[in-house]
């Protein structure tokens, strides 16, 4: 895939990220239900929500991290070994930092 065309990838995940962001915000400023029961139901998607919301500013995050390796031309090269990511990976998660190899290690630390 070309520069341009990877870059346009990059950044229209961001913009959609972002406009998930604002829904969730604006969801997430509403006020609580008065009824009881109701506002446990709130509470609970407020959690999902909150979750979501972490979980999407990660992505921009690592969104951001590719972004700025495409411009210094380490896109596409593993953060860690340097070795290339394959491109299957890349075609799946466009923003990933790691090969295969140094994502399972990553996940196994985490894991323990």
């Amino acid at each position: 895939m070309k520069h341009e065309d990877l870059e346009d990838k990059l950044k229209t995940a961001k913009v959609d990220l972002q406009r998930r962001l604002s829904a969730i915000d604006a969801d997430l400023g509403t006020a609580l239900d008065p009824d009881s029961e109701d506002r446990v139901t709130q509470l609970e998607n407020d959690q999902v929500l909150s979750e979501m919301r972490r979980e999407a500013g990660a992505q921009i995050r690592l969104i951001d991290a590719a972004l700025e390796r495409l411009k210094h031309g380490m896109f596409g090269r593993c953060v860690t070994c340097l070795a290339p990511i394959e491109t299957a990976r890349l075609d799946a998660i466009p923003y990933t930092p790691y090969c295969a190899t140094c994502a399972r290690l990553a996940d196994e630390r985490r894991s323990s």
